[in-house]
């Protein structure tokens, strides 16, 4: 079923319809710039079709999952812990921590889960992610511009959606740090893809964050802490080599 989260009867029809026990709700608009540029979309989006959604799942008794963001965090930190302040520095965080507080407000049994930074083999919605774009330009030999000044915990999507099942399956409430297990610069890490892929790393070429001209800012460091979910769950966050090994195994499969 396709519908708009923002509107409540095609929310409620579709619930009416599945009768969900479960609500992984991953629906928002992650586009960072576009947020800025767009503020009412995304907090129509983000917000708006949050409070629908978690308003259905509280009358219908279903368990409630929501797919947060580091950009809750200012970035100031780093590593940071599901006890940490939330404290955004742009539109697109400041519309997904309010959406985080609108769930606990409006339902008692739910999860908050928060990756950083999504990679796979798959475009998601047909918006290539950081991985696959590194990927494309190593191997068409295209020198990529990567900043040396943004620290994060990159998430493998078949690792997050292990982690969401198993999560939604226990019924295990509160906040998850659902991230990769390893904290890296996004030069360090494309680094490392250029290693486990065998590109030519020199195609590689490191640059501030001054230098990209982004419209929204960007938190200097949303790395994640994941000992909760190390600890908690059977399905643990990967670490980078761990990560990248099986998505080269996945690309591969994608290929046969």
């Amino acid at each position: 079923m396709q519908f708009d989260v923002s509107s409540e009867k095609q929310v409620e029809d579709a619930f009416k319809k599945t009768r969900p026990e479960v609500v992984v709700h991953a629906a928002s608009m992650t586009d960072v710039d576009k947020c800025e540029t767009n503020k009412e979309l995304a907090w129509r989006v983000n917000i708006e079709g949050t409070r629908i959604v978690t308003e259905q799942a509280a009358k219908t008794g279903a368990f409630m999952m929501y797919i947060s963001t580091d950009y809750v965090f200012n970035g100031e930190k780093g590593l940071y812990t599901e006890t940490d302040t939330p404290d955004p520095v742009n539109q697109y965080g400041i519309t997904k921590l309010k959406a985080e507080n609108t769930i606990k407000e409006l339902i008692d049994d739910f999860c908050i889960a928060r990756p950083c930074v999504i990679y796979g083999a798959t475009p998601a919605a047909g918006k290539i992610n950081f991985a696959l774009w590194l990927i494309n330009k190593l191997r068409n030999k295209e020198k990529a511009n990567i900043v040396t000044d943004q620290w994060i915990t990159p998430t493998l999507n078949t690792n997050l959606a292990d982690m969401t099942l198993e999560i939604a399956e226990r019924r295990l409430s509160g906040v998850y740090h659902v991230s990769g297990a390893t904290r890296l610069s996004r030069y360090e890490y494309a680094e490392i893809v250029a290693k486990v892929f065998e590109f030519d790393s020199n195609l590689i070429v490191p640059v501030k964050s001054t230098e990209m001209h982004w419209t929204a800012k960007r938190p200097r460091d949303s790395s994640l802490d994941t000992s909760k979910a190390q600890k908690a769950l059977r399905n643990k966050p990967l670490t980078i080599n761990e990560a990248l090994k099986q998505l080269k195994q996945e690309l591969a499969a994608s290929f046969c």
